[in-house]
C-alpha cells in the first residue's frame, strides 16, 4: 500500500516560518511529481506548489511565490515545503500528493493520485 506521511505543521505567529516534510513510498516517489495542496475550512482544496521528479522544475501558486520553497530528496523519498513570512491566510491543512507523471507540474488536484492525511498549519495574527 502506498503511503504519504506529512509532518511539521503547527502553530506559528504571522511572519514566522515552518518546514513541512512528506515521506513517501519509494516506488511511488520514483519518477513522480510531488505537490503540496492546502484546504481551509469551508474552502476547496487548492494548489500550493509542485516539483518534478528531477527537481529541476518547480511551480508555485501566486499567493505563495517568494515565500514558500518546495524541494525534494529522492534518496530519502521525501519532499519538503519551506514556508517563510507566513500569513494568517496560510492557515489550512496541508497535504502532499503524488502525480506519477514525473515531468508534469500539475496544479489540478485531479492529476494527483495519492494523498497524505494532511498536517495542520495555523498562523496567528
Amino acid at each position: 500500500q502506498v503511503q504519504l506521511v506529512e509532518s511539521g505543521g503547527g502553530l506559528v505567529q504571522a511572519g514566522g516560518s515552518l518546514r513541512l516534510s512528506c515521506a513517501a513510498s519509494g516506488r511511488t516517489f520514483s519518477n513522480s511529481t510531488m505537490g503540496w495542496f492546502r484546504q481551509a475550512p469551508g474552502k476547496e482544496r487548492g494548489f500550493v506548489a509542485a516539483i518534478t521528479w528531477s527537481g529541476g522544475s518547480t511551480r508555485y501558486a501566486d499567493s505563495v511565490k517568494g515565500r514558500f520553497t518546495i524541494s525534494r530528496d529522492n534518496a530519502k523519498n521525501t519532499v519538503y515545503l519551506q514556508m517563510n513570512s507566513l500569513k494568517p491566510e496560510d492557515t489550512a491543512v496541508y497535504y502532499c500528493a503524488v502525480d506519477r507523471m514525473g515531468y508534469r507540474l500539475g496544479s489540478n488536484p485531479g492529476n494527483f493520485g495519492s494523498w497524505g492525511q494532511g498536517t495542520q498549519v495555523t498562523v496567528s495574527s
